[in-house]
């Protein structure tokens, strides 16, 4: 492989994860295809900008201290035929909604980071399923393989494509909101699409009201702040599961000016840093977490922000040595923890995982994930989650964290701006006879526009005191 490794275990550079074993590991077959895919990668630019990427960081130590929020939400795995107007409209659309109920909720500032630009890989349990009866090697996302049986060859190529497809999205997504499309202004404009709920429609407009009165008495008073209120940032983030393709988009860029003391924390006295740039964020699942795996080396070494996906196997000093590790400058809301247990083991496992990260000098953002743990299949075989299994584990997060003297930082929803019947359950009824109407998901089920909504409406309802 390019720039094969040649260090100390304690030394790291993008490519010592080579060193370390390695879960849910890529066996390509053409191994000078795959080096000509790395290769030309190195010499594409950066997709996000170490500027960027400071910026979210910032915004996330305010997160990790209470004065803001973190919502993040997209597609549980993006795949290319998704970049395309329609579909990045549609998520960008709902999470300003989203943050819109959660910042008149909350009144605090929403920090927005999308599953979007480069969510193109999926961990799988197994290498191979059965379809048809026959078995075949499994998807493992558009940056892998295809979704088609015929198309399930791992093709090195793909790497290159999923940054072109990255690259389309971000530069869409820049100019939308660079247009306009997040003016508060026009919040009246951001249609309800899908939902046909009466009381959600009306619960949605009274705080749209609210704000509209807001800006005209702003305006009235010579005190409006237009150019501030036109744009907002939309953060990118994934899973940062195939690290050759992470390996190649890190370089050593130049910290932007004053980013030492930008965000209150010490950083190394060099003026540069290793910054993963195809993402603003990027997280590392709860398979592949392991304190001497090849994951947890690359991650030690980026500047990036970055999520671990706890489960309900983390052991509480497994997670405080893995924090040691992945943040021994103790940066505040560098790490971001991602509680997936499931709403049956919520109680047992976060109040336990509160006190030990208390015990220690890391300050992070504790981030509900509701959805993963709550998977389930039906009896004919199909994957779906109940919403009100998926509300149950972010109620519980909020009152334990409460109990434990902590505070909930944010969710993480895999969600859709479409109309699909994918989760069962919501204030539309849905049942699993239903899911068969616009089941589109190719992996996990998704969260549609009128629960997502629901589900924003629920922490909001919490931050103003109404009963959850």
């Amino acid at each position: 492989m390019s720039n094969q490794a040649n260090v100390s275990q304690n030394q790291w550079s993008p490519s010592s994860w080579r060193l370390k074993p390695i879960k849910q590991e890529v066996v390509y077959e053409d191994s000078k295809a795959v080096e000509a895919a790395i290769s030309k990668l190195q010499t594409l630019p950066p997709l996000v900008t170490p500027t960027e990427i400071v910026r979210l960081k910032s915004s996330l130590r305010d997160v990790a201290l209470g004065k803001a929020f973190l919502l993040q939400g997209g597609d549980c795995a993006e795949l290319f035929s998704y970049c395309e107007e329609g579909a990045i409209d549609s998520k960008i659309k709902l999470i300003l909604q989203m943050s819109l109920v959660l910042i008149w909720g909350a009144n605090k500032p929403v920090v927005r980071i999308a599953r979007m630009a480069g969510q193109y890989a999926k961990p799988r349990s197994s290498p191979v399923e059965k379809v048809d009866g026959k078995e075949i090697p499994s998807f493992r996302g558009d940056i892998l393989n295809g979704y088609s049986p015929e198309d399930r060859r791992i093709d090195p190529e793909r790497l290159v494509s999923a940054y072109h497809h990255s690259a389309a999205t971000l530069n869409y997504t820049r100019a939308q909101l660079g247009s306009g499309m997040a003016d508060l202004h026009n919040s009246l404009d951001w249609e309800l699409g899908h939902v046909k709920d009466k009381e959600l429609q009306a619960k949605y407009q009274r705080i749209v009201s609210s704000i509209t009165d807001s800006l005209r008495f702003m305006r009235t008073v010579g005190a409006d702040t237009a150019g501030q209120l036109q744009t907002v940032d939309l953060f990118t983030s994934h899973e940062a599961l195939v690290l050759e393709y992470e390996q190649s988009l890190t370089r050593s860029l130049r910290h932007p000016s004053r980013s030492a003391t930008a965000s209150g924390d010490s950083t190394n006295s060099n003026d540069k840093g290793w910054y993963d740039t195809s993402a603003h964020f990027v997280w590392i699942g709860d398979r592949t977490r392991q304190l001497d795996g090849a994951h947890v080396e690359f991650f030690r070494g980026i500047e990036n922000p970055i999520g671990i996906k706890v489960g309900p196997t983390m052991e509480a000093e497994e997670l405080v040595n893995l924090l040691d590790i992945v943040n021994p400058r103790k940066e505040i809301g560098k790490v971001t923890l991602i509680t997936r247990y499931g709403q049956d083991k919520v109680e047992k496992m976060l109040g336990q995982h509160i006190v030990a990260v208390k015990a220690t000098d890391h300050v992070v953002v504790w981030q509900c994930d509701p959805m993963h743990g709550n998977t389930r299949t039906t009896n004919t075989g199909i994957k779906t989650r109940h919403f009100s299994s998926i509300l149950s584990e972010v109620s519980s997060a909020l009152r334990i964290h409460r109990e434990h003297g902590s505070f909930l930082g944010g969710v993480h929803l895999e969600l859709t701006g479409d109309a699909v019947t994918e989760c069962v359950g919501g204030s539309e009824g849905l049942a699993e006879a239903d899911l068969s109407l616009n089941y589109t998901t190719f992996c996990d089920p998704r969260l549609n526009e009128k629960q997502a909504l629901e589900l924003a409406f629920l922490v909001a309802g919490h931050y103003r005191g109404e009963s959850s």
